[in-house]
């Protein structure tokens, strides 16, 4: 299982961490008769630093290329599909999806388009639960907007959540990328929006579960 790079510290700290509480519990029921206690310790303690070190798997997938589709950029439920109107970049109203990641999912975020970084700001915030309607504008999250060849803007934003705390974005303004290119981490429960042209057509529906990089949640109108 390939690590992502995002996890090495906090795969060592825990680890560490973990090493250090068996220690003192080893120490402090050496003695006792029943041992089922130090037990159950170890395999509480082994199977959190496990969990941890599964949080941050990176997969290996096949990239697509189809620049009439928005891939997912992430892996996750749609929570929320509607015409909203966006007021940070574009000024206009667009159809914005909704992904909500639990601690369980893989958390790397891929392109859900091709093309040329026009705008991006990090915009620190709340730490509402993901799924929470006003979580796209308070919680702490970056703004994303990418310009297609074809001349059509599609934002998306990383949101942290209740549990998220740390939202790891690799691009900038002018950069160009690739369709289902890595993007960033968030670390444990998050979501991503992702607006696009109103006219777009919809392949997703709320509660559909959706793969990053694989699964199209809209064609655009050519």
């Amino acid at each position: 299982m390939k690590i992502n790079k995002e996890g090495y510290r906090i795969i060592a700290v825990s680890g560490l961490i973990c090493l250090v509480l068996w220690a003192l519990i080893y120490h402090l029921l050496q003695n006792h008769i029943n041992g089922a206690l130090l037990v159950v310790s170890t395999v509480i303690l082994i199977a959190f630093w496990f969990f941890i070190v599964a949080f941050f798997r990176e997969p290996r997938r096949v990239k697509i290329h189809d620049n009439d589709l928005v891939f997912s950029p992430c892996d996750g439920r749609v929570v929320v599909t509607e015409v909203v109107y966006e007021d940070e970049y574009l000024k206009k109203e667009m159809l914005q999806i909704s992904i909500f990641m639990s601690i369980t999912n893989i958390h790397m975020n891929w392109m859900p388009v091709a093309g040329e970084v026009e705008y991006y700001k990090y915009h620190p915030g709340r730490f509402l639960i993901a799924w929470h309607p006003k979580s796209s504008t308070e919680n702490e999250r970056t703004t994303s907007v990418v310009k297609m060849n074809n001349g059509e803007h599609v934002l998306f934003r990383q949101v942290a959540g209740l549990i998220a705390r740390r939202i790891v974005s690799y691009i900038k303004v002018g950069d160009k990328v690739g369709q289902n290119d890595v993007f960033g981490f968030i670390k444990f429960g998050s979501r991503i929006d992702v607006l696009v042209p109103k006219d777009s057509e919809l392949l997703v529906e709320i509660g559909d579960p959706v793969v990053g990089s694989q699964t199209p949640i809209v064609r655009l109108r050519k």
